[in-house]
């Protein structure tokens, strides 16, 4: 066991193959005796085996969650080969170049031979595995379908990954927009109106009311310039720490949220499509209906939904229907609730609730493509609106002076 526990490194060699050839490449192993066994196995003859180095700069890479859905889809796909799950973790640690990633693959791997769960092995790690991953394979082990349940893990995770880059695209794209206006107007008004402000104090005479709000807009932000900055990036900072430590008001950015034009309405159906995916998920994979709705309140990554089925879940426990409940709390679509309806009375309801998720997927998918179309000839408009009038009031002075001239 011992042995077992030994944690897996890196190593580069070179050496000779069958016919004679020189080959070089990577392999994982314990120790350097091992390895140049296993490449012996391997029938190659190694001359020179070491390890690793370390890169210079950086080290591992962060541990995202699509490598956490990836990890999944390559255990499940080994599985079902009927490869065993701690070779499987061999597998897959020796094709990972993410160190931080083989280390986590090797350290779960380590634990399960020791004769530890696959569940209780993957606890040790919440940052990566939450509890609803760690539950859903415990409930694939207990059942013996442990392959099963990691490709429908698997499928959950780039489903759920995939509509967070979409929801993400339509929040960021806005943003954009606004810093770029913003980021043009503070240049022109520091660089470029302080020289047509010399030129026009050769004029001698009165600059137009447009012209001079401009200036005078200029010199203020040419001497309170660091107290915009440091008031910008305060706020941002501010806003994400009262989020982050005040569960108050994050739920109260969460209602108002919602009720954003266009942005809102993707929030609200990527919500919808969420509740589908992770309930249809864990009831398929045998979790009672009430247990399965905690897991739901909180994968939804809204406050006004994680409330809503916090009620659901109190009003199924006491006998009523999901549909009748979910009816009653008026923020589900009505093409949710119907089939929803439809799956509890014909039996199928996670095939039901899939279909919910899929749907929702396409709308939120569509709505972002929209949005994006939409904001465009908006950015276009913004900017042009912005440029165009700093230099309308830049040029004004010079144009009244030819009027006169003329």
């Amino acid at each position: 066991m011992a042995e077992k526990a030994e944690k897996l490194q890196a190593f580069v060699w070179e050496g000779k193959d069958r016919k004679g050839n020189k080959t070089k490449g990577e392999v994982s192993g314990t120790n350097l005796a091992l390895v140049k066994a296993q490449l012996r196995k391997q029938g190659i003859i190694p001359d020179k085996v070491k390890k690793k180095p370390k890169p210079l700069f950086g080290g591992s890479k962060k541990i995202t969650p699509f490598d956490i859905a990836m990890l999944t889809r390559q255990l499940a796909t080994m599985m079902k080969a009927g490869v065993p799950l701690v070779q499987s973790f061999d597998i897959v640690a020796d094709g990972l170049e993410n160190r931080g990633l083989q280390e986590l693959v090797t350290n779960i791997r380590n634990d399960i031979s020791s004769g530890t769960s696959f569940a209780g092995a993957l606890r040790k790690h919440p940052r990566h595995f939450d509890d609803l991953y760690c539950n859903l394979v415990d409930s694939g082990e207990k059942a013996g379908a442990l392959e099963g349940m990691l490709d429908r893990i698997a499928t959950y995770l780039e489903k759920t990954e995939i509509l967070k880059k979409k929801v993400k695209k339509a929040m960021t794209y806005p943003a954009a927009i606004v810093v770029v206006a913003i980021i043009v107007t503070a240049i022109l008004l520091v660089k470029v109106v302080p020289q047509f402000e010399s030129l026009f104090q050769g004029f001698g005479a009165e600059l137009p009311v447009f012209t001079q709000m401009v200036v005078r807009l200029s010199e203020w932000l040419q001497t309170w310039w660091f107290v915009v900055l440091l008031g910008i990036v305060g706020t941002i900072f501010l806003f994400k720490e009262a989020v982050h430590r005040s569960q108050k008001f994050s739920d109260f950015v969460d209602k108002y949220v919602l009720k954003l034009p266009i942005v809102g309405e993707i929030l609200d159906k990527s919500a919808v499509a969420k509740f589908g995916r992770v309930l249809s998920t864990t009831f398929a994979a045998g979790v009672p209906l009430v247990d399965a709705l905690d897991s739901v309140a909180g994968a939804t990554g809204n406050a006004v939904y994680r409330d809503a089925i916090q009620r659901i879940k109190n009003d199924v426990s006491s006998g009523t229907q999901l549909q009748a409940s979910m009816r009653q709390q008026d923020i589900f679509p009505v093409m949710a609730v119907q089939l929803t309806a439809i799956g509890e009375e014909s039996g199928n309801l996670d095939e039901m609730l899939e279909k919910v998720a899929i749907h929702y997927e396409a709308v939120v998918d569509d709505m972002v493509d929209n949005l994006t179309a939409l904001l465009e000839p908006v950015i276009m408009a913004v900017l042009g609106v912005l440029v165009g009038g700093l230099i309308i009031a830049m040029y004004l002075p010079i144009f009244q002076m030819g009027q006169v001239v003329g």
